[in-house]
């Protein structure tokens, strides 16, 4: 299969393993995203890929070429690999053109320029070919810097916390340009984030990594999304409401209705997380189901708002959720305000 396969990777720096045993495959045209905290071993992975770290155990496959294994380790320059460092890692004292043609040293000077005007052409810099890159905003540097990538028309693209230093609005105008070329190319990318939100955006598939170094779920975006794996994967997603208890006959009691406690014994000890935005508001008597709640306070978040609020009564009175409604929300609207929850959002796991 066209693309890359690391297969039984480990590693490890003096006596700290960083790795444990990854495998992985990026097919040709698809963008597997590797998303996780920082330490975590993300980068290291894509190190080894690229051959600038050695691999210790394992092997790394490119198309059908073995380009690492424990007995050998090809050169970085003969993996046909194009590599995005996270701070781009432009050449101050070139050109912007000098600066992608730098890969295209096996071509002569003419096909090189035209190969390069070509990517920059495709990245919407052309007319910026001959300026340096101190001269450059943030986000233009970013599209140089995916141009030099893909110049020497790589097999495999590898993409480090690619819009990590971009504004907000820069960062997704940026990552839905940089799919585009990417998708356009057909290549096989690999790309590291410590943000869900852009491994949701630019994924085909995701590989969550935990602190141990280990791969903990992998698959399409809504499956990590709304399956995840256990607590640690739900909560790389954001903030999440919290109801600890003890399973009694298949169920847990909570305020906002019986829970079905799935996969567990009576007298286990679970804990169901819920996602601020699988708690939803209403006025009126509560016929809809729910529970009476007293709100604490409302904060505007642009497109939403974040609501705190206290139940009044059951198995979790005087406790606080947080819920996300997609408007701004009034806090001198008058009548009893009730809460209750979208099974979609709610997640159950043994306590550790």
């Amino acid at each position: 299969m066209q693309g890359l396969h690391i297969v039984g990777v480990s590693h490890a720096y003096g006596s700290t393993p960083v790795l444990d045993n990854i495998s992985l495959t990026v097919p040709a045209g698809e963008l597997v995203c590797l998303l996780g905290p920082s330490g975590c071993g993300k980068t290291t992975l894509l190190r080894i890929a690229a051959g600038l770290e050695r691999l210790q155990a394992g092997s790394v496959t490119i198309d059908e070429t073995v380009v690492a294994d424990p007995k050998s380790q090809l050169p970085p320059e003969d993996r046909r690999i194009g590599y995005m460092f996270q701070d781009f890692a432009l050449f101050p004292h070139l050109s912007v053109l000098d600066n992608v043609t730098f890969g295209l040293f096996r071509r002569n000077k003419a096909a090189a320029r035209e190969r390069a005007m070509e990517m920059l052409g495709q990245v919407g810099m052309v007319r910026h070919a001959d300026k340096h890159p101190h001269m450059l905003s943030g986000g233009q540097q970013q599209r140089v810097a995916l141009a030099r990538a893909l110049a020497p028309e790589p097999r495999v693209v590898l993409l480090d916390e690619p819009f990590s230093g971009l504004d907000t609005d820069m960062r997704a105008r940026i990552r839905e340009e940089t799919l585009s070329v990417l998708k356009q190319t057909n290549v096989a990318t690999l790309m590291v984030t410590h943000d869900p939100e852009e491994a949701m955006f630019m994924a085909d598939r995701i590989k969550v990594m935990g602190e141990n170094g280990r791969v903990l779920q992998s698959g399409r975006p809504a499956d990590i999304y709304y399956k995840p794996a256990n607590e640690y994967v739900a909560r790389l997603f954001g903030p999440m409401n919290m109801i600890d208890g003890i399973v009694d006959q298949g169920e847990l009691k909570s305020s906002f209705g019986v829970m079905a406690a799935k996969d567990a014994a009576d007298g286990d000890a679970v804990r169901v997380l819920i996602r601020p935005e699988g708690l939803i508001l209403s006025n009126g008597d509560g016929r809809d189901g729910g529970t009476p709640v007293d709100i604490l306070s409302a904060h505007l978040l642009g497109d939403s708002s974040m609501v705190r609020f206290q139940v009044r009564e059951g198995v979790n009175r005087g406790e606080e959720f947080q819920v996300r409604i997609p408007s701004a929300f009034d806090l001198t609207e008058k009548g009893q305000i009730w809460a209750r929850v979208d099974p979609r959002h709610v997640f159950q796991y043994p306590q550790e």
